[in-house]
């Protein structure tokens, strides 16, 4: 089978969504089948270049993900007449996949990562004209006649059942590479490296977006210290020039509550060494105010570590292991949920197991049934 990716960022741009497809991309080429991936060109990559039995084509777009709606349709239309199936994911890969999808005849699958809505301006940190702009394309996007919407939690298929019926709807979560984040292959080797030794250790990575509700960590910093006096927050935040205004303005946080002794802000690492800064931790914090599935939480979850998050949309769903569920947007909530990891207070429940194999089964399920149809 020939699968057509269109993804306005894949590796080595590392987010939620680029792992997702990653795992989903390289398990399919074992398998056998042809995949190429049509995405934008970062500074520092290659125009082509294969990964792992992967095809990827960066498209030059300014480096902008905007422009790569536009700028990225010839190069995908052109591959696009030569494969079978064409799968995208929200937000601006869709415009070119559904052109050629239509032109070439071929059926297109989305995969929704998370449908705001109204909530744009909320979590989108914007103001209120670009928020209702962003809500109204977004609104576009999920109305486009994809043949198949694919969710990565019931969460998010729970807004998306909204713009299309059942039968063209499934949940597929996003597969753990459980070869990485084997807690058997890690030692606290970067604990001692980091000199936090005897420190009570949280942790929390990802991007300083509003969305993930890192100032209320932050703000519960001060709080947290209370408790357990020799902690300290560890955090791996992503510099991304996209996020510049919200990390200096975590960063001015930081400053104002006078907490710089208390906080270690590095930038993030390759997906491959992860598991070592996981590993130094007692404890993990997501506090976001809304997750599509909840990467972080699963993959702390996973090394055995426990995990402090917030109790809204798909987190619920997908945590396990020993975990505590907090207030969303409450820095005291989260100061408390933290003590009482730090006292082996937590919930204890099986592992929830998010399996590769499961994932790639389910998505050719879907392009066979798309293919007979």
């Amino acid at each position: 089978m020939k699968i057509l990716f269109v993804l306005e960022n894949y590796i080595p741009h590392i987010g939620g969504a680029e792992v997702l497809f990653k795992n989903l991309a390289e398990g399919l080429a074992e398998k056998g089948h042809k995949i190429d991936i049509v995405t934008h060109k970062i500074k520092g990559t290659k125009s082509f270049e294969v990964i792992n039995g992967v095809n990827v084509h960066r498209v030059n777009s300014l480096y902008s993900r905007y422009c790569f709606s536009i700028f990225s349709i010839p190069a995908v239309f052109k591959l696009a007449r030569k494969a079978d199936i064409i799968h995208t994911t929200t937000y601006t890969g869709t415009l070119p996949a559904i052109i050629a999808s239509k032109l070439a005849g071929k059926p297109s699958v989305m995969t929704v990562l998370e449908v705001l809505g109204k909530n744009w301006q909320k979590f989108g940190g914007m103001n209120f004209l670009s928020a209702k702009m962003h809500q109204f394309l977004e609104w576009i996007i999920m109305k486009l006649k994809f043949d198949f919407l694919v969710s990565i939690s019931k969460s998010t298929e729970s807004s998306v059942l909204k713009f299309v019926k059942k039968q063209k709807s499934s949940v597929i979560y996003p597969a753990v590479n459980y070869d990485i984040f084997n807690p058997r292959k890690y030692d606290e080797r970067m604990r001692k490296k980091l000199g936090l030794e005897k420190k009570f250790i949280y942790f929390f990575y990802g991007r300083p977006g509003i969305s993930k509700g890192f100032e209320y960590l932050i703000k519960a910093v001060p709080l947290i210290k209370q408790k357990i006096p020799n902690s300290k927050l560890l955090a791996l935040v992503s510099k991304d020039r996209t996020y510049k205004k919200r990390y200096n303005h975590i960063l001015k946080l930081i400053k104002k509550l006078g907490i710089e002794k208390d906080v270690i802000i590095l930038n993030s690492v390759p997906f491959k060494e992860l598991p070592y800064y996981i590993k130094v931790a007692d404890c993990v914090v997501v506090p976001s105010l809304t997750e599509g599935f909840g990467l972080t939480a699963v993959e702390s979850n996973t090394m055995g570590i426990p995990v402090v998050a917030s109790n809204t949309t798909s987190l619920p769903e997908v945590i396990s292991g020993k975990y505590m569920l907090v207030k969303p947007a409450n820095e005291k909530a989260i100061a408390e949920g933290v003590y009482f990891i730090s006292q082996d207070k937590f919930k204890k429940t099986k592992i929830k197991r998010f399996t590769e194999e499961r994932s790639i089964e389910q998505y050719l399920s879907i392009y066979k049934k798309l293919l007979k149809d």
